[in-house]
């Protein structure tokens, strides 16, 4: 399809009328047409009253009608074809290979929704028989859950498809019932009219309320502020940085009726070596190491950004190795200008910390916006006394904290912010005990635990968490990949004493 520049406020393509945004091709600076407008706040309402007037009979429909609804948005964007990947590239930077698996993973999320919703399970359905012989007497109570109603999502810069307008939080927004109103992130906005498209599309074919879904523009914030204050609006989904998180919780704080925000933040991701499994090939594992921490230029939520280790010859052939690796890669493109001048501030920033020194760095690229690789190092005494030294830098940039002692490590762990990922480097045997301590400590840190793997990669399925405590997330109950990632938008009801007859369809017969 030819891009228009048009926002979706239901079935209808709308020009905005704000200010003007234009994506630029990364790799060198050049801009792409067409120029899009942010919308305005009669857009907004719009859009909000659309979805208000479409949850009732969207929140209706039958759990089959919607798992169809997401197969065919599914198989919209299949259809979309090379158009879609040859546009992702552009505005991202981003390889073939990775906006293709990273399709594959979108249609897939989308389809394990509709399986969802044929399971029944999401439902939660609940009886509690009356006892009318027992004093006092027990009433019969039957409960499920119910969709909470239109939502918010806000596109991600580092996920054009699988965290954008039709991924993981659209996916199971809808899946629950809720109509959704997107806000495209701006980096990406050819890409994301491509997928609102097949979006709308699909809400047309399965003749759903055209409410359903609106698709919005914003060169700033106002648009995603005016959403998340609307009354119409009843949950946000979110993927970015803390500050842009922890602003739109404190719009929704602020309302009449607050509502939840799922905010996705930040996450340094620790490591922690513990020495016996250093020592069985430190070289192999500073190759695989370096290898996450590079893969999509570090961009990514899940990047390996802390390594806890204690000090000695193992890991200093480690360092050796991972130096040597690192001298040896190239820069990588960063997926926007601003992110690529915000991983050089960050790290700086980093570097410039007492008792922080550089390790090793990627030699310096030519190409504009380019990701040079970094990893620095500092004593345990030093990480402990500094809190900003947990600071994300968000990009191919990592810290190291040497050790005295598993005393230290254990003080590392339990001095750590909420994260998304926690992993360990461990024997099956010698390494036990320390294992059991640092695992007691990171499971109340955590939302995901790793044994001998990198957090880079996370499957779409039904054990996986991607959420963790504050400041990993803005609720450290929920996940945003994943089958419960459902959970976020339905609220439990509770039936008492009703006639089969005036029950839901799916407690009558109990």
């Amino acid at each position: 399809m030819k891009l228009t520049g048009q926002a979706f406020i239901g079935a209808t393509r709308v020009a905005g009328q704000g200010n003007a945004l234009q994506a630029m091709d990364p790799a060198d600076n050049a801009t792409l047409d067409p120029v899009y407008s942010s919308a305005q706040s009669q857009d907004v309402d719009r859009a909000c009253e659309l979805a208000r007037q479409a949850f009732g009979p969207y929140r209706k429909t039958d759990p089959e009608t919607r798992a169809r609804f997401l197969e065919t948005i599914a198989d919209n964007i299949l259809e979309l074809g090379e158009g879609l990947i040859q546009r992702a590239m552009a505005e991202t930077g981003l390889p073939r290979a990775r906006l293709e698996g990273e399709r594959g993973r979108t249609v897939n999320q989308l389809k394990l929704f509709a399986e969802v919703l044929r399971a029944d399970r999401w439902l939660d359905i609940q009886r509690d028989p009356a006892l009318p012989e027992r004093t006092p007497p027990r009433p019969d109570l039957r409960s499920r859950n119910i969709p909470l109603g239109p939502v918010a999502v806000f596109g991600a810069s580092n996920f054009p498809l699988a965290f954008s307008v039709a991924g993981g939080d659209t996916a199971s927004a809808l899946a629950a019932g809720c109509p959704v109103i997107v806000k495209a992130h701006p980096a990406h906005p050819g890409t994301s009219e491509l997928v609102g498209h097949a979006l709308q599309q699909a809400v047309k074919q399965c003749g759903l309320d055209e409410g359903v879904f609106s698709l919005l523009f914003d060169a700033g914030h106002d648009v995603g502020a005016a959403l998340v204050a609307h009354p119409a609006i009843k949950a946000v989904g979110f993927t970015g940085s803390r500050k842009g998180g922890t602003a739109l919780m404190a719009i929704a704080a602020a309302r009449p009726e607050p509502i939840p925000v799922y905010a996705e933040m930040s996450s340094i991701n620790p490591l922690f070596l513990l020495s016996d499994a250093l020592e069985v090939d430190p070289e192999t594992l500073a190759e695989q190491y370096v290898d996450s921490l590079q893969m999509g230029a570090g961009q990514f939520c899940t990047n390996p950004g802390l390594l806890v280790a204690r000090t000695g010859p193992a890991l200093d052939r480690f360092i050796a190795r991972a130096t040597e690796k690192l001298q040896g890669s190239q820069g990588q493109t960063m997926l926007t200008p601003g992110i690529a001048q915000a991983y050089n501030a960050g790290l700086t920033s980093l570097a410039a910390q007492p008792g922080v020194e550089l390790i090793a760095r990627a030699p310096d690229a030519q190409a504009p916006n380019q990701c040079q690789s970094t990893l620095l190092g500092t004593r345990a005494e030093h990480f402990l006394k500094q809190p900003e030294l947990q600071s994300e830098v968000f990009g191919s940039a990592a810290l190291l904290v040497q050790c005295d002692s598993d005393a230290q490590m254990l003080a590392i762990a339990r001095g750590l912010e909420g994260q998304l990922t926690a992993g360990l480097h461990l024997t099956d045997q010698v390494d036990t005990t320390l294992a059991r301590e640092l695992i007691e400590v990171l499971e109340t840190r955590a939302g995901r635990l790793l044994i001998n793997g990198f957090p880079t990669g996370v499957e779409v399925c039904s054990a996986m968490v991607h959420g963790g405590p504050y400041p990993a997330t803005s609720d450290g109950r929920t996940t945003s990949v994943g089958t419960r990632a459902i959970d976020r938008f339905l609220r439990p009801v509770c039936y008492q004493n009703f006639p089969e007859t005036l029950l839901p369809v799916e407690l009558q017969g109990l």
